[in-house]
């Protein structure tokens, strides 16, 4: 395994070190063997390589040492930022999903902030004209539709097209220690699945950026260019092409907790864990509980039976106009502690919670949302599932089984793939 991935990573900069790390306003202590950190973490790893840069960071709010942006930290540590980008919910994670961001001044540093999630979605040439490096730092949740690993290949993209150096400080993954879901199908590429890849694909935003760039997922001129710079194992110009920095101490068998929210509606851990199944609701007239205290843990709908569980989705910060705003819905509240839930989820993709809500609806005519242009075949459900068989599948009365058993060929040709781009150990 070694050998393979020393012949794949050619020209890329993985530094090792673990025993030193960085936390927030310079100050340093002694870490635990079992205490995760990701790589934001390690500075004087990376910080070394940023000085006399002018820097362009892709970075949310979730870009922390400590209780300290990343961000702030460099400016402290001496770093010139030049220029940040934001993804969706916005620099500052603040922004409902969806909701389009137009270009601003931050106003706690001044810094520019080039909006990535409204207008357009990757740097243009002029906008890294005064940018030497790039930063990525965002913290992932590690399934397919969650639109942060799409970002990250557009700016991967944008760096290597315009023969910018690009550093990923990797973040541990809280969905990391399973593969499930069906692989989506090209042809159904969208912002929210670009790439053959299941539900939950269980690597981190590091392992992943190495698996776009080494299987030539990218643009042609980008991936033109990140051939040439393995080639050439550096530039003449820069000190990297293309760096990953690792996680201390993490593991694809830690059950990482979030110490942030990563987006307003996933606010807690049960969120996360759940939202690899839920969040398919979207795709259906059922709410996914967006507007309620626990979004992606509760999800029903008001013609569903009335014995089932009753909420009803309100406006709030990050869901201001939630689906079935202010109607009495009833149907699932699957909040519980973590413990139970990973029970529950047995490192799979639950599908249950799905087929009792169709066969449950009384109109199964309108249970699937029909896009304005009429054509269910590019529906934002066969998007978020990654292609039409499931929704197929769940029509014809299909079981659960047999629907699992329909993913299995191509997770295991996913697999095969993964694993030549994994920097920790295993889960299995």
């Amino acid at each position: 395994m070694k050998k393979i991935i020393s012949l794949l990573l050619i020209g890329l900069v993985f530094n090792l070190f673990t025993s030193q790390l960085s936390i927030a306003q310079s100050t340093k202590r002694t870490v635990s063997q079992a205490e995760i950190l990701p790589a934001a973490y390690r500075t004087e790893v990376y910080v070394p390589l940023l000085k006399g840069k002018r820097v362009g960071v892709f970075a949310n709010h979730t870009a922390t040492i400590g209780r300290k942006h990343l961000v702030d930290s460099l400016l402290s540590l001496g770093i010139t930022i030049t220029k940040a980008f934001g993804p969706e919910h916005g620099f500052r994670g603040t922004a409902d999903a969806g909701e389009k961001i137009e270009n601003y001044i931050d106003p706690a540093t001044g810094i520019p902030v080039v909006s990535l999630y409204g207008k357009k979605r990757k740097p243009t040439t002029e906008d890294l004209a005064d940018v030497d490096v790039l930063l990525f730092d965002i913290q992932d949740v590690g399934t397919r539709f969650y639109t942060y690993i799409s970002s990250l290949q557009e700016f991967m993209e944008a760096a290597f097209e315009n023969s910018k150096p690009l550093m990923v400080l990797d973040r541990p993954n809280p969905n990391g220690f399973y593969v499930d879901g069906p692989v989506l199908d090209t042809a159904f590429r969208s912002f929210v699945g670009m790439q053959p890849i299941p539900i939950v694909y269980g690597m981190t935003m590091g392992e992943y950026a190495l698996m776009l760039a080494c299987e030539r997922w990218l643009t042609p001129k980008a991936n033109e260019k990140h051939d040439y710079y393995k080639r050439a194992k550096n530039s003449a110009d820069t000190a990297f092409h293309f760096q990953v920095i690792k996680c201390a101490n993490y593991t694809h068998k830690s059950k990482y907790q979030l110490p942030i929210a990563p987006s307003p509606n996933l606010p807690d851990m049960a969120s996360v864990y759940w939202y690899a199944s839920t969040c398919i609701f979207e795709g259906t007239a059922l709410s996914e509980g967006r507007g309620t205290d626990h979004p992606f843990a509760i999800f029903g709908h008001p013609s569903l039976p009335n014995n089932l569980y009753a909420f009803t989705p309100t406006s709030r910060a990050g869901a201001k106009e939630p689906k079935l705003k202010d109607q009495l819905c009833y149907g699932w509240n699957l909040y519980a502690d973590n413990k139970s839930i990973l029970k529950q989820l047995n490192n799979q993709v639950q599908i249950k919670y799905l087929l009792d809500a169709y066969q449950a609806f009384p109109d199964k005519e309108k249970f699937f949302l029909v896009p304005k242009a009429g054509n269910i075949q590019f529906s934002s459900f066969n998007r978020l599932a990654g292609s039409s068989e499931l929704m197929a599948q769940i029509k014809a009365g299909k079981t659960e089984a047999e629907i699992r058993k329909s993913w299995q060929p191509k997770l295991e040709q996913f697999k095969k793939i993964r694993k030549k781009y994994l920097l920790y150990t295993d889960f299995e």
